[in-house]
């Protein structure tokens, strides 16, 4: 089992120790071991401020939004590269084409945004002059240009390129080096998109590093001109959120935690109308893309009591078609669950459902999801 390696202070670099294992989706073959003990996280974010920041603050705009629309068309033409490695997580062609093409596309958006609308200056004045006395002694206006610190963004397990590209664009924009931590159980993703773009060359040193494993004692040392961003659970953030440094340096933080998204049908909708079969689709697609591992999919799903038996008919069937298994096998639409951990979770809830009269609609019999 290899060591997952870090890119810190423009060197990849191993943690010391086994660490956390990271497993095979289908085979739970082990694949890597993730730590960062012993490595120089604290001084990381000051080698992000001092020399990534510099020379993305020197950039303009424009040049920032050129050079990742660069970097999206060099990720887009070692794609292959990458859906090779999110396999290993589970994933369906489809599943790592949302995340890996579509992160690319986030790229392309942001650096199309600067082409238009962001001026060819490290400084972009946001409105005009603001009048605050009737003698015109005292104006303001507001003008916008880099923060000197860097943005930490802390990353789910579901999305481990489209997550990092999406902070990562307007992170770029804005002037600041990014330092960024995936979730363990698909890090080796996330780490071959960064490897990648260290490869490239189109990325100025120090704008990107990459942390495999907890962010030791990181928090720590954050200052008020750094940010935070976090996406995964809301236990998890409000513990983050609430770390002594965050509220006595003011640092920003933005948190992306739980949703509860639900598809309500309307009491006028038949099991002919173009609504419900929307319905049925949308469900289905949201169970099984990703293996239902989105913080977007469907958690709730209300129906007029007297629909109530047509959408299960209708769910079942179109759930019918779906095969599950290896990825690899044409034909199949849905992969496993990322590890063993969240298929107990999983178990876990349904078990808790199953417990509390929920009906259960897979039919067939068994032990086990």
């Amino acid at each position: 089992m290899q060591h997952l390696t870090s890119y810190i202070m423009g060197k990849w670099v191993n943690g010391a120790g086994e660490g956390r294992k990271i497993y095979h989706a289908l085979t739970n073959e082990g694949l890597y071991s993730v730590t960062t003990e012993g490595l120089p996280l604290a001084k990381s974010l000051q080698y992000g401020r001092e020399i990534g920041g510099e020379a993305l603050a020197n950039q303009t705009f424009q040049q920032r939004g050129e050079m990742i629309k660069a970097l999206a068309k060099y990720l887009l033409a070692h794609k292959d590269e990458l859906y090779a490695i999110s396999a290993q997580t589970g994933a369906t062609k489809a599943d790592s084409w949302v995340d890996i093409e579509g992160g690319i596309g986030t790229l392309f958006a942001y650096a199309g945004l600067a082409s238009r609308e962001l001026p060819d200056d490290t400084v972009w004045s946001e409105d005009e002059m603001i009048p605050l006395s009737k003698q015109g002694q005292f104006i303001a206006r507001h003008i916008l240009t880099s923060r000197r610190g860097v943005a930490l963004h802390i990353n789910a397990f579901n999305f481990p390129c489209w997550g990092m590209l999406e902070k990562l664009a307007p992170t770029w924009l804005a002037g600041m080096p990014a330092i960024i931590k995936p979730a363990t159980a698909s890090a080796q993703v996330t780490q071959a998109m960064v490897k990648l773009m260290v490869d490239s060359g189109l990325v100025p040193e120090g704008a990107i590093q990459l942390i495999c494993g907890g962010v030791g004692d990181m928090f720590d040392h954050l200052d008020f001109e750094d940010v935070v961003t976090f996406t995964g659970s809301a236990g998890t953030g409000q513990k983050l959120k609430s770390h002594p440094r965050i509220n006595q340096k003011s640092v920003p933080f933005t948190m992306e935690a739980d949703s509860l998204n639900c598809a309500i049908l309307g009491s006028d909708v038949l099991p002919e109308s173009p609504e419900f079969v929307l319905l049925i689709k949308e469900i289905a697609r949201e169970m099984t893309a990703k293996a239902g591992q989105k913080c977007t999919a469907i958690r709730r799903i209300i129906v007029p009591k007297s629909q109530l038996e047509n959408v299960k008919h209708a769910l079942l069937k179109r759930l019918s078609g779906v095969t599950m298994g290896d990825p690899a096998v044409d034909g199949v639409r849905m992969g496993a669950l990322i590890n063993l951990e969240q298929r107990q979770d999983v178990q876990e809830k349904v078990d808790y459902l199953r417990a509390n009269g929920c009906e259960l609609l897979c039919g067939g019999s068994f032990t086990n999801l």
